[in-house]
């Protein structure tokens, strides 16, 4: 008998697969990683940035490479409740959007929390109009949180297609049974081109497996129900039941990383620290900025500054503990939004890492910035300004309470608000 790891392309003693390295964009890998899964449906509206996504894997089907049915729909709404009846009936359903084109998806993304459908999309973040801007920032993911979807965000074409393939089987669990949604960030991600290092056909299609739902609308004799009127009866408990699987994704995911890991050889965990042993200061993000950061932690670290930086892969569930864990050392956390969470107390990704934190006695002080909203370019300038800044908390004790808004270009008042114009 052949070893299913053999059979899959990797060795009895579970090295990683071979793997192919190929140049491609973000929005390609993740179409190359599609037309290794073969969903049964895909039904999509193309949106900047989005668009890469979806004429690729397009071709795919024109090509008749995949067997998947494309369905082309008239709105991003459609798209959406197209895969909830694909899934409800029993296929592995995928979706993808990005900024308005999620806005517009808005009431289906409960309705497939709600009714427990495993769907995955990717969420080409972009940022929500107006002014009408078509450029990356976090603005949507911020506003998809709360709609009880399993998230998590990548940083590069690499963790584009990775992601797209590990998201599939943790949508899939029986004890999670919720849509996915990878986060990739709009022209920082979707269209750079980079080296993706793609896994053999077999090994992915070993690894996501067949979808055998254990009830759908299809199977003789069913008797499931979806989108049932569900009164004050036991609306309640339902809700109830989302967020304990919701909250059980976390052990999901992470074991789904972790035999990714096996057969890819990359390592991913849901949080990323760097240079977190010994850090004092600590910049606290998510998405592509990643390398500016990092380099801003070795410029800090040669400027005799123990400063460190933590990548949240897994976004919701929000890893609580595990956050609270990685900063425990830290006397001083910074918090990197790409969006900003309008007349809220804190901006989004500040709020989720205090609430983290709040329970602890040795809690770090806490500072919020802002960086890279509508494209803004990102620079490690940026990051060394961060740094600079819990620095001097460090020393005073004091970080005060408004963000600090890392490139925004200083302008006179009646230039923003004067009739309509922006500066």
């Amino acid at each position: 008998m052949v070893d299913t790891r053999e059979r899959a392309g990797i060795g009895v003693a579970g090295e990683p697969a071979a793997s192919t390295a190929i140049a491609m964009n973000g929005g390609e890998a993740v179409a190359y990683a599609l037309r290794q899964i073969e969903p049964e449906v895909v039904a999509a509206y193309p949106i900047t940035p989005q668009t890469l996504i979806i004429e690729k894997f397009a071709e795919y089907c024109a090509d008749g490479v995949v067997r998947t049915e494309y369905i082309n729909v008239e709105s991003e709404h459609a798209a959406l409740s197209a895969c909830v009846g694909a899934s409800a009936a029993g296929a592995r359903a995928v979706t993808a959007t990005a900024g308005p084109g999620l806005a517009l998806m808005f009431e289906m993304l409960g309705v497939t929390s709600g009714m427990r459908l495993p769907i995955v999309m990717h969420l080409c973040t972009r940022a929500l109009s107006a002014p009408l801007n078509i450029l990356g920032d976090h603005s949507d993911a911020m506003a998809m949180r709360e709609t009880g979807w399993v998230m998590i965000s990548g940083s590069n074409p690499q963790e584009a297609y990775d992601l797209a393939i590990v998201a599939q089987i943790v949508a899939e669990h029986p004890d999670v049974m919720l849509p996915c949604a990878t986060m990739i960030d709009g022209f920082m991600v979707t269209h750079a081109v980079e080296r993706v290092d793609v896994l053999p056909d077999d090994v992915v299609r070993e690894y996501v497996g067949e979808y055998e739902p254990e009830m759908s609308l299809l199977v003789p004799g069913s008797e499931a129900t979806y989108g049932a009127l569900d009164f004050r009866d036991y609306y309640f408990e339902h809700r109830r039941q989302q967020e304990a699987a919701l909250y059980a994704a976390q052990s999901v995911v992470e074991d789904a990383l972790q035999r990714f890991g096996e057969i890819s050889g990359r390592d991913h965990h849901i949080l990323e620290p760097y240079m977190m042993d010994d850090a004092e200061v600590a910049l606290v993000m998510m998405g592509s900025a990643e390398g500016q950061v990092h380099a801003a932690v070795n410029a800090a670290r040669a400027a005799g500054l123990k400063a460190g930086a933590l990548r949240i892969r897994l976004f919701r569930p929000f890893p609580v503990a595990a956050v609270a864990e990685a900063l425990s050392g830290v006397r001083v956390v910074g918090v990197m939004d790409r969006a900003i969470g309008l007349g809220s107390a804190d901006n989004p990704l500040l709020a989720d890492v205090k609430a983290a934190l709040w329970s602890r006695s040795d809690r770090p002080l806490a500072r919020g910035f802002v960086y890279g909203l509508g494209g803004r370019v990102v620079t490690q300038g940026q990051m060394n300004q961060a740094f600079d800044e819990l620095r001097s908390a460090l020393e005073t004790g004091e970080v005060g309470t408004d963000p600090t808004y890392l490139g925004l270009r200083e302008v006179q008042d009646e230039t923003v608000l004067g009739e309509g114009t922006t500066a």
